[in-house]
C-alpha cells in the first residue's frame, strides 16, 4: 500500500485548508479494508493522531484539536481520504501523515496510534501564520 499526501501550505491563522491522501497498491486488500487517519509531527514533539475514518466510512475519530473545526471523509472510487480544516490555528502546524492499518478492535479505533497504522506516507507540510 502506497499513500501520497497532498495540499500543505502556509495559511493565515484562522483559514482553511484540505488535505488529500490517495492510496494505490493496498497489498493485495481493497481500499475499503482499510482504516485511515491522519496524525501530525510538531518539530520536538511526538507524532499523535488527528482524525481516523473506518473502513466503511461509517465510523470517525477526533483528537481533541480536531474537534469542531476538522471533518474526515472518504471517496472510495477515487481510493482518496480528505482532511478538512478550518479555523486554524498556529499550534495546528506540523507535518501531517496519511496512515493506513488494518484495525481489529474497536478499541484501536477509539484510541489510535501510529503502532496500528503501519502504513504512512512521506508527509505534507501545514505551516500557520499570525
Amino acid at each position: 500500500l502506497q499513500l501520497v499526501e497532498f495540499g500543505g501550505a502556509l495559511v493565515e491563522r484562522g483559514g482553511s485548508l484540505t488535505l488529500s491522501c490517495t492510496a494505490s497498491g493496498f497489498d493485495g486488500l481493497g481500499f475499503d479494508a482499510w482504516t485511515i487517519g491522519w496524525f501530525r509531527q510538531a518539530p520536538g514533539r511526538e507524532r499523535e493522531a488527528i482524525s481516523c475514518i473506518s473502513h466503511n466510512g461509517g465510523d470517525t475519530y477526533y483528537g481533541d484539536s480536531a474537534k469542531g473545526r476538522f471533518t474526515i471523509s472518504k471517496d472510495d472510487a477515487k481510493n482518496t481520504v480528505y482532511l478538512q480544516m478550518e479555523n486554524l490555528e498556529i499550534a495546528n502546524a506540523a507535518i501531517y501523515y496519511c496512515e493506513a492499518g488494518i484495525l481489529t478492535s474497536t478499541l484501536q479505533f477509539m484510541y489510535p496510534t501510529t503502532r496500528y497504522f503501519p502504513r504512512w506516507g512521506q508527509g505534507t507540510q501545514v505551516t500557520v501564520s499570525s
